[in-house]
């Protein structure tokens, strides 16, 4: 009988996870892009207009997202990556004029709080014990029924952390997911809170893992759009790619990595995410100032983080449904504004290029939450992956990539229970 195989359609980091993981198992596999370049949301691409190397997004990750520092070091991406020595987070509030650092101690006792020149100014240690209810929630509902959603503490730090991660106003956000994060991050302490940005993200993300899949025998085809699926009673019996047909066998497994709206139209019955948020992001060709941080969180801008790496300046702005209609030209000027006042820089608007992500990620409000399918389908040989199914988790790296695993550990045990059969 013939050996059985993974078909995986989407190769952002869901998919290659998933990838990786099964060829290391031995498994056969084919990894399906609709793109010419994989990676998905998380790539770096040439921009002839700026002449030079840059990522689609900015995306932080942090010392605590194991499975995404796992997949790393499986496919050697850690080589791109810096990791920080110590939690900080420099920030600046261009309205007021401060600026301040927040450290985390390095362990899970929270001894930073009683320190001023590690906190937010103006605030005390009892003020920080706010959060403790959203950080204990296990339950559904909204992050402001769980934490008082007003005052500089939550303008200056709970405000904008949640925004990164949930991407939505945090007030209207799910109050599970947000616990969850708090849990994994800020209350295991600063040793799980370094950040972790990457070089550039194909660098670190893409690149290894597609020469990994290639040492190992798997196959990659880019530019293979899936039209349709043939379902055959309660299974996936061939995948329609318009001008080709791939037939999956009687052991054959798929993954379906794609994006939440695609995958409503291939499986039916599917119940998904339909709301979203949009993601802006600025790239500006300039050497940042000497002594710039590698990360600068903004408050009471337009701008909101600001990474500096040695040839170009970045800014990402979350929940920025806001911005999308705005001219390219207009949004240039007026978040490289931003970052002027934030570097004290006194210079004309350098290169730029904008690039708007209308639907980045599903809306993280409990509504929405609860429409995220788990990683089995009703279809027997067919497994979701991707970071709007059910992770437990906002839409992040960390989460796309736990989806992956998850995936591909189920498929390889219908696999081998498909081989006993046999």
């Amino acid at each position: 009988m013939a050996k059985s195989v993974v078909h995986i359609v989407g190769a952002g980091l869901a998919g290659l996870s998933a990838a990786v993981r099964l060829a290391e198992k031995g498994r056969g596999v084919v990894l399906y892009e609709a793109a010419r370049q994989a990676g998905g949301r998380c790539r770096s691409y040439y921009d002839s207009a700026l002449q030079m190397v840059i990522d689609n997004g900015n995306h932080l990750m942090l010392s605590g997202n194991g499975a995404a520092l796992d997949y790393l070091r499986r496919t050697g991406g850690l080589r791109a990556v810096r990791i920080a020595p110590r939690a900080e987070f420099p920030f600046a509030d261009l309205a007021a004029g401060e600026r301040w650092t927040l450290r985390p101690s390095m362990g899970p006792l929270p001894l930073w709080l009683f320190d001023r020149s590690a906190r937010v100014p103006g605030t005390g240690w009892r003020d920080y014990l706010g959060l403790l209810p959203l950080t204990l929630r296990r339950r559904e509902g909204r992050v402001d029924e769980s934490l008082e959603c007003a005052g500089p503490l939550y303008e200056r730090l709970w405000r904008p952390f949640l925004l990164a991660a949930l991407n939505i106003e945090p007030a209207e956000g799910s109050a599970r997911l947000a616990g969850r994060l708090l849990r994994e991050s800020l209350a295991r302490g600063g040793s799980a809170c370094r950040p972790v940005v990457a070089e550039g993200l194909s660098a670190a993300l893409v690149e290894p893992a597609i020469e990994t899949l290639a040492a190992r025998g798997a196959f990659v085809r880019l530019d293979h759009r899936l039209r349709a699926i043939r379902f055959e009673g309660e299974r996936a019996a061939a995948l329609d790619f318009g001008d080709a047909l791939e037939t999956l066998g009687p052991g054959d497994e798929l993954i379906l990595a794609l994006p939440a709206p695609v995958a409503l139209d291939l499986v039916p019955g599917l119940v998904a995410p339909t709301e979203h948020r949009a993601i802006v992001n600025a790239h500006f060709k300039m050497a940042p100032p000497p002594g710039a941080p590698p990360l600068l969180g903004l408050v009471n801008a337009t701008a909101e983080w600001i990474f500096a790496f040695k040839d170009r300046v970045s800014v990402t702005i979350s929940a920025a449904d806001r911005l999308i209609d705005k001219s390219r030209e207009e949004l240039a000027e007026l978040i490289f504004a931003d970052v002027a006042k934030a570097y004290k820089l006194a210079q004309p608007l350098p290169p730029w290029q904008i690039i708007k992500e209308k639907r980045a990620t599903f809306a993280a409000s409990p509504a929405q939450n609860a429409l995220r399918p788990g990683p089995r389908t009703r279809f027997a040989n067919v497994t979701l992956a991707g970071d709007w199914t059910q992770t437990g988790l906002p839409a992040t790296i960390e989460g796309a990539v736990r989806s992956g695993y998850g995936a591909a550990l189920i498929a390889a045990e219908n696999c081998a229970a498909a081989a006993k059969q046999a």
